[in-house]
């Protein structure tokens, strides 16, 4: 990852945590105060806060303490402020949680549940009229536009299928941007903006079921295998008993609590661990983006 985005990431992140924290009320004596995380999972901050906070002050609650919360633009940030100490907690994509563990050692202690899976799948979205029998092959020369360098689905899984399975350079076989936040893509493609572009089924979904997107306003054509869904992870210096009561607590979150605790379609999260997310951490390597642990 650019060091200077990677750096500047953090150093926005960090300006957001210090206006988060000078807006929460002044906390009870002797209760402390909890920093959580939450990267771009919905077209806005203002948005992600809104569908999220209920889990965190659920969270919050159980372990007796009061909470900031702070919804990043980009997946790097987090991992920037992981490793300085600025955040206790964070809810994080599966490649950003693989980058922040390779540079800090933090770790995933619980992973979320969707429509009762803890996986789900990147997806190449097209314009509805574009006639692609055979993918890669049939979109040769469009324009596509794939997510931040931090997003899973977005930017490392279709990287990783360009090199390994579809053995093409995406930078040369397509017309290439990147950078754009999923919802952006989604809006791109449906627009008429772009041909193609990266995206995940969650996402897809709750943009169509929202009315931010017509379902058929444009089309998947790839789709990804499996992929661990996004993981609840502490820093490397958190208490044992901290990430043990963090993972009790989320993972005692029945279907009936989620629909007021999470946004919609999210049922839950089942214990994770490092390993969970193992099949990203390879990608990354593939790609030379980190490297493996000796």
């Amino acid at each position: 990852m650019d060091r200077r985005r990677f750096i500047a990431a953090g150093a926005g992140l960090a300006t957001s945590l210090a206006a988060g924290a000078a807006l929460t009320p002044a906390r009870a004596q002797g209760r402390r105060t909890l920093r959580f995380g939450v990267g771009p999972l919905l077209p806005t901050p203002e948005d992600t806060k809104k569908a999220y906070s209920p889990l965190f002050a659920h969270l919050a609650a159980q372990l007796d303490a009061d909470f900031t919360l702070v919804a990043t633009t980009d997946w790097a940030g987090m991992a920037v402020a992981m490793g300085s100490g600025q955040l206790d907690l964070a809810w994080m994509g599966p490649w950003g949680y693989i980058i922040a563990n390779n540079a800090t050692g933090c770790q995933a202690v619980a992973t979320v549940k969707y429509d009762e899976k803890p996986t789900y799948q990147g997806v190449i979205i097209g314009r509805p009229e574009l006639k692609v029998a055979k993918f890669p092959d049939d979109t040769k020369g469009m324009t596509i536009s794939f997510a931040d360098v931090g997003s899973t689905s977005g930017w490392l899984i279709p990287s990783f299928y360009a090199k390994e399975v579809w053995k093409i350079d995406p930078k040369t076989f397509w017309r290439y941007s990147e950078g754009a936040t999923h919802a952006a893509n989604e809006i791109s493609v449906s627009s008429g903006q772009v041909d193609l572009a990266t995206d995940f089924d969650r996402n897809r979904n709750a943009m169509i079921a929202s009315g931010k997107v017509k379902e058929d306003a444009n089309k998947i054509v790839w789709t990804s295998d499996p992929l661990p869904n996004d993981a609840i992870v502490l820093p490397a210096g958190a208490p044992a008993d901290l990430a043990d009561k963090v993972r009790k607590i989320l993972t005692a979150i029945t279907v009936d609590q989620a629909k007021t605790l999470l946004p919609n379609r999210y049922t839950g999260f089942v214990a994770a661990t490092h390993a969970s997310y193992d099949m990203i951490e390879k990608a990354g390597i593939a790609l030379g983006k980190i490297k493996a642990k000796v």
